[in-house]
């Protein structure tokens, strides 16, 4: 009975967010009129906003707070570790590059999300090869070597700031502290996250062996090596889908799995999409803060994710040395 109750307190949760951020802003839409422009019977100013502004950023905050929430619970799977996070591989850090690199030859908006894409996807691939060598990789050689990686990512990234025209500064520190002001295409958000789910829920019971270690899932029949390998693709592809479109948005793939686990257990057949719905959610109500707290200005929305995260994630920390 506590399992039903969760999924519906989460949906009631996503809505209730969504609603939210579009009925919030320096724009006040009632919540009559609001339905009936959903409905389409009120065409006008406030419909525009709804539809071309509001709906599409919410929309892709659900959709990178969930990707990052769901690779986040993958990658701690992966690595044995539940301290990491998805950026722990230094996918954000090729992503960063690529997306500075763009602003600083004056790509438009597409251009900036097209080169942050591909760097992740560089990121992922450099750490792979690395990682792998000339024999078989494993969980610590992998996250050795996205480490050293993630720390030439963030070299480089500091040599771009530094040398950058005082003019492309400010976009550049938004895109890296997390930003969805520019967030409208979310359509192909959402199709990725959603292909992540399925793909990782096809495996969760493989995951919850792997969970207990790696001799016990392969005495029971789970093929260790290849889900290694599902679960760096998948994780790396969710990242680098949710950097292209929002920058470096932390703790959300740290926090919400760690809260998850302590209301749904370690099934991730219940963890994985309770994750993705908390994440959403997140990540939504976070950046309806972020651009109505000190309105008309806007907050990158990665800031007010640390905030939260660091307090929860050290009363965590204090509740685990406790027990």
């Amino acid at each position: 009975m506590r399992t039903p109750a969760l999924f519906l307190l989460l949906v009631l949760l996503v809505l209730g967010a969504l609603a939210l951020a579009v009925a919030v802003g320096s724009v006040h839409i009632p919540p009559a009129e609001l339905w009936q422009i959903l409905r389409g019977q009120q065409p006008g100013l406030h419909a525009d906003i709804l539809f071309e502004l509001r709906l599409p950023r919410a929309l892709a905050a659900f959709a990178v707070g969930g990707m990052l929430a769901l690779a986040g619970a993958q990658m701690q799977v992966l690595l044995g570790n539940p301290l990491a996070d998805p950026y722990i591989l230094g996918i954000s850090g090729g992503a960063a590059v690529g997306a500075l690199l763009a602003m600083l030859s004056g790509a438009a908006l597409l251009g900036v999300n097209l080169a942050a894409l591909l760097g992740a996807l560089a990121s992922m691939l450099l750490v792979f090869a690395l990682a792998q060598g000339r024999g078989a990789w494993n969980p610590t050689r992998l996250l050795l070597t996205g480490v050293v990686v993630a720390a030439g990512w963030g070299a480089l990234i500091s040599f771009l700031l530094v040398t950058a025209p005082q003019h492309n500064l400010p976009g550049m520190l938004f895109w890296l502290m997390g930003d969805l002001s520019h967030a409208r295409h979310w359509l192909p958000g959402l199709a990725i996250l959603l292909l992540g789910l399925l793909l990782a829920q096809a495996q969760a019971r493989s995951l919850n062996l792997l969970a207990r270690g790696e001799l016990q899932a392969a005495a029971l029949g789970v093929a260790v090596a290849p889900l290694r390998l599902q679960l760096y693709l998948s994780t790396s592809l969710l990242t680098a889908g949710a950097v292209s479109i929002a920058g470096s948005i932390g703790f959300v793939g740290l926090i919400v799995p760690h809260l998850l686990r302590l209301l749904v257990g370690s099934d991730h057949r219940l963890l994985l999409p309770s994750s993705v719905l908390a994440g959403g959610a997140l990540l939504t109500l976070a950046d309806t803060l972020a651009r109505t707290l000190f309105a008309p200005q806007q907050l990158p929305v990665g800031v007010l994710t640390a905030m939260i995260g660091v307090p929860v994630f050290l009363y965590l920390l204090q509740r685990g040395q406790g027990r």
